[in-house]
């Protein structure tokens, strides 16, 4: 399956485009949206919820991801495999992340370039038509590199920042609810939370953090929006008490 995250949204003709070329070029080939609405232009929060999102596939899946602020430019374009896996899109970061908590990794920058490559459509012109390839099990001529030398150095194991806000409101941080003590008081905006185990842990319209369905450290609002309630947004830092 092609599993398709990108910050392109939902409305317009971008996805769609997409799609277009994943059809013509890997015909019966499953094609998933998981994310449609990435943090626009937030590498590093993408980069911390992609690695949160990707245990339920199986090996094979060929993820095509794009958060390309720097698309047209000079940044190089990338294939990682990482624990079975496949993944294709800028370089910038983006698979940062997952570079860093895979086990077996292989990295190889694309050389392979379309007759027609738009300088503001990597996504439709040259990632999906690499994913594609991939999902039909052919080559896509790149160059070997040592997965080290594209790790960007100085990421934190976790990222104490607020990374995607959902349909509901709710704020998904990028720390792993592996990291923190149950009995742990988040400070978020100007007030200090204590944990639930769901939503209703707490009474209507009071705000509480949790480990929500995909291992991340998330805040809610019981019948509510932490967003709202919070003024809190992508990119906005959170803390637990004794923990920077």
């Amino acid at each position: 399956m092609i599993i398709i995250s990108t910050d392109f949204g939902s409305e317009g003709p971008y996805l769609g485009q997409v799609k277009v070329v994943l059809a013509r070029e890997a015909p019966g080939v499953a094609v998933i949206d998981l994310f449609a609405n990435l943090p626009a232009f937030e590498i590093q929060a993408a980069a911390y919820l992609l690695a949160a999102y990707i245990d339920e596939f199986p090996s094979g899946s060929v993820f095509l991801c794009v958060v390309d602020p720097g698309v047209g430019s000079d940044r190089r374009a990338a294939i990682v495999k990482a624990d079975g896996r496949w993944f294709v899109g800028p370089d910038n970061g983006l698979f940062n992340v997952i570079l860093q908590r895979a086990e077996q990794v292989e990295w190889w920058d694309i050389l392979w370039r379309p007759e027609h490559l738009s300088r503001s459509f990597h996504g439709r012109d040259l990632f999906a038509p690499v994913a594609a390839r991939i999902a039909r099990g052919e080559t896509v001529e790149g160059l070997a590199i040592e997965p080290a030398a594209r790790l960007l150095e100085g990421w934190p194991p976790e990222l104490s920042k607020i990374v995607y806000v959902d349909h509901y409101g709710n704020l998904m941080t990028g720390i792993r609810l592996s990291s923190v003590d149950e009995s742990s008081v988040m400070v978020a905006g100007d007030q200090s939370l204590h944990r639930g185990i769901t939503f209703s842990s707490v009474a209507p319209g009071q705000a509480l953090w949790y480990g929500n369905a995909n291992g991340l450290v998330e805040i809610a609002v019981n019948q509510g929006r932490a967003d709202r309630v919070l003024g809190l947004k992508v990119g906005d830092r959170v803390h637990f008490q004794g923990r920077l």
